[in-house]
C-alpha cells in the first residue's frame, strides 16, 4: 500500500504532542507504563527524558521530532503492518520513522516483552 503525498504532510504538520497522550493511554490501558513508553521512545529516538519533555513543551511537529533525532541503527528491522501500511514498503522516510514508532507502541501495548521490542 502506497501512501499519498496528502498523508505524508498530514503526518508531517502532526504535533507529537498531540499524538503523545494517546500513545500514553494506549499503553496503560493495557497494563504498561509511562517509563516503558520512554523506553521505547528514546531507544527509537535517542531522545532522554528531558529532551523529550521540551519536545512536548515546544509542540513540535514530526518532522521537526524526527529532524532531532538520531534514530536507532536497528530501527530498518521494525516490519509488520500499521494502520494498514507495510512499514518497510513505506517511501516516504519522515511516514515511514513514524510508523516505526506507531509499531513499536503498538508491541508494548500488546504485551511483547521489551527485549523483543528492543530489537
Amino acid at each position: 500500500m502506497k501512501t499519498t503525498p496528502e498523508h505524508d504532510a498530514r503526518i508531517a504538520k502532526m504535533t507529537f504532542a498531540s499524538v503523545y497522550p494517546h500513545y500514553l493511554k494506549k499503553v496503560e490501558t493495557k497494563g504498561r507504563t509511562k517509563e516503558e513508553l520512554h523506553q521505547v521512545i528514546t531507544w527509537l529516538t535517542g531522545f532522554e527524558e528531558q529532551q523529550l519533555a521540551q519536545l512536548i513543551t515546544d509542540k513540535v511537529t514530526f518532522a521537526t521530532f524526527f529532524d532531532k533525532a538520531t534514530l536507532h541503527p536497528h530501527a530498518d528491522q521494525i516490519k509488520g503492518v500499521i494502520c494498514g501500511y507495510r512499514i518497510e514498503e513505506i517511501e516516504n522516510p519522515l511516514t515511514r520513522k513514524t510508523r516505526y514508532l506507531d509499531k513499536l507502541i503498538d508491541e508494548l501495548a500488546k504485551g511483547k516483552k521489551m527485549d523483543k521490542i528492543l530489537r
